[in-house]
């Protein structure tokens, strides 16, 4: 058995929980992966918290990647430029190498020209810094990761988690991320963007939650549920139950609704043998040519391409 080599690089300033994120969770995946860490000089390198971190290698493993994985550092170490260690540092990554930033370490591909015209994300409390420092870049918000191969970059602290379940699953298929997530308590694919973190309105003492809603519209995405059904069950006039379910989620239903039939199609893509217009049915959506629309929305790729790459990695 092959086994990809995975690089991470700290610089100075980095988180150290995102710093371990690819060892732990790619770690765990059946000695698919080998993870090491390096930095600029192969010297120590400073956290953003009370200690230091000690690595082994330099940057000339950079050379010798499968993917690199760029962690993120602190935010007041964020610029429009690379320094130049860094940048000679990334100079040593070969062509065709996949490139996964966490969190802020976005900042530094796009300082550095990878992301010019590809879609991107990154931590929501800096995206507005990001859009106006790099308007070439098609940021995305909302989202915990986006795969704009070979680039990857997901969203704050623990997306880091959800992109390298993301790498696993589409190396080597769903059974054996399911596996690593189980290993290490977490959820195997999250639900949803990041919006639902975002710092919202605290619902006035007492308020009702949508949350029962949310479980039972779960169970009924096949069912074109609307607005008025969802209120409906919640009990709420539409305005309430909207203005109440966005504060609760970050999100509008309509949005929240099609991130839930998306996901659901996709585990039906990767798990089973139906047509693209019979999951379509199953999920809620009106024709598979909505199934198409939305899902290339979501992630930028065909059902039969996501699909096709999945059950590839399943074999």
């Amino acid at each position: 058995m092959r086994r990809e080599r995975v690089v991470v690089l700290a610089l100075d300033g980095v988180y150290p929980f995102e710093l371990g994120i690819p060892s732990r969770i790619l770690g765990a995946a059946d000695g698919h992966y080998e993870v090491v860490t390096c930095s600029v000089d192969g010297g120590p390198v400073r956290t953003n918290a009370d200690f230091g971190v000690t690595v082994e290698h330099g940057p000339r493993a950079l050379a010798t990647a499968d993917t690199v994985v760029i962690a993120p550092v602190t935010p007041d170490r964020l610029s429009d430029e690379v320094p130049a260690d860094v940048l000679a540092a990334l100079a040593l990554i070969r062509p065709g190498t996949r490139i996964v930033s966490i969190c802020t370490g976005a900042f530094v591909l796009a300082a550095a020209g990878f992301l010019d015209g590809r879609r991107a994300t990154t931590h929501w409390q800096v995206a507005d810094h990001f859009r106006r420092t790099f308007p070439r870049v098609d940021l995305d918000p909302d989202v915990l990761f986006v795969d704009d191969h070979p680039f990857l970059t997901s969203a704050g602290a623990a997306s880091g988690v959800d992109v390298c379940l993301h790498l696993v699953r589409k190396d080597h298929g769903s059974e054996l991320a399911n596996r690593v997530a189980r290993r290490c308590v977490v959820p195997p694919f999250r639900d949803g963007g990041q919006a639902q973190y975002i710092e919202q309105p605290v619902p006035e003492e007492g308020a009702a939650s949508t949350a029962a809603t949310r479980a039972w519209a779960l169970e009924r995405l096949g069912d074109p549920l609307t607005l008025a059904d969802l209120a409906g069950h919640a009990r709420m006039s539409l305005r309430t139950f909207a203005r109440r379910f966005h504060d609760e989620v970050g999100l509008s239903p309509g949005r929240w609704l099609i991130q839930q039939r998306v996901s659901r199609a996709r585990h039906l893509l990767e798990s089973s043998d139906l047509t693209v217009d019979q999951i379509a049915g199953r999920v809620g959506f009106a024709t598979g040519a909505s199934l198409r629309q939305h899902l290339h929305a979501a992630i930028g790729v065909s059902p039969q391409a996501y699909r096709r790459t999945f059950q590839t990695a399943a074999r």
